[in-house]
């Protein structure tokens, strides 16, 4: 009885978002995003892997985490409950702004602003990146749509996604990123590395210098996380890969029934849906995620008995062997 009661409050947790339904609410909050990230960027040092950037999942939506400013700090977030942006700093001072359809030029002008007001002036590069035949953020009035069920929804999947890949993160003890979403791509990443170096990548992200793909493809990885889908992959899904990737590991075969290869993005999908939809939601993502860092550490030859341990426990340290 308490497993049917869990299960069924597992599904309830994971909302539908059917891609071809919010696709323009989609485009134009992944700008935003961009334009939120990139305050991150210009003010925050470089970290490894472009770690510095990140946003991360919060119990209403998005948010920068703090941003070093003078001898004070600040964040911005995104509230997908109460649809507003929030800046708040140290010094006890707040703006917000509502979050509804409007321009990408105006959503610019309009965080600057506030921005200004509470003293903190920021120039950032106004190019979107990693996205196609993109406008400059100032001149950009075709995408202004907002709509806030799907943006809630996007930020209630966000918390599941997040919530498991932490418990995945758990198994771990190389090093291994933190659970972050990347504005760039707009998607919610996981990363773990076997501890060695990787061979020169050869660049060629869209609008993303070479110099920073490299940076951030240094060291090999099996890299796991959520994206809404676009171009090919029309729905939102899972994906898991490995850089570089090991001979034979496009071949490897991966749980849940379901998951496939797609030589088009060189990685495994796993529809959300099938997720969704699973009598055990948690445990079928973690059965993809676990499956196909396997295949990415098997073919590549990973040191596994040195880098994995059991997953986590609440309030249970970590047992040393030996």
């Amino acid at each position: 009885m308490t497993a049917t009661k869990v299960s069924e409050a597992e599904r309830n947790a994971w909302p539908a978002l059917p891609y071809l339904a919010w696709r323009e609410t989609y485009a134009t909050l992944h700008l935003w995003t961009q334009i939120v990230g990139k305050i991150r960027l210009s003010l925050t040092p470089w970290q490894n892997h472009s770690w510095h950037v990140a946003l991360y999942v919060t119990t209403r939506g998005l948010t920068t985490s703090p941003i070093p400013y003078g001898a004070s700090v600040f964040q911005i977030d995104f509230d997908f409950i109460d649809h507003v942006l929030r800046i708040t700093t140290s010094d006890g001072d707040e703006r917000q702004m509502q979050l509804r359809s409007q321009t990408v030029a105006d959503f610019y002008a309009h965080l600057f602003s506030r921005l200004e007001e509470l003293s903190i002036f920021v120039r950032i590069n106004e190019h979107p990146n990693e996205v196609l035949d993109a406008l400059p953020f100032t001149t950009d009035r075709i995408h202004a749509d907002y709509d806030p069920v799907y943006a809630n929804c996007f930020w209630r999947l966000l918390v599941q996604a997040d919530r498991v890949f932490k418990t995945f993160r758990t198994g771990f003890v190389g090093k291994v990123s933190p659970v972050h979403f990347f504005w760039g791509s707009f998607d919610l990443a996981v990363t773990r590395f076997s501890g060695r170096r990787a061979p020169r990548h050869p660049g060629g992200v869209p609008n993303l210098a070479d110099a920073v793909v490299r940076e951030a493809y240094s060291h090999e990885v099996s890299s796991a996380g959520f994206w809404p889908g676009g171009g090919s992959i029309d729905f939102p899904a899972f994906y898991s890969y490995a850089y570089p990737a090991p001979p034979g590991f496009d071949r490897a075969k991966v749980e849940p029934e379901g998951a496939f290869f797609s030589q088009d993005l060189k990685e495994f999908i796993l529809p959300y849906d099938i997720v969704r939809k699973a009598e055990h939601p948690d445990a079928t993502l973690l059965r993809f995620l676990q499956s196909t860092y396997e295949a990415a550490a098997d073919a590549g030859g990973w040191d596994r008995a040195a880098l994995e341990c059991p997953l986590g426990h609440v309030g249970v340290p970590r047992p040393i062997r030996g």
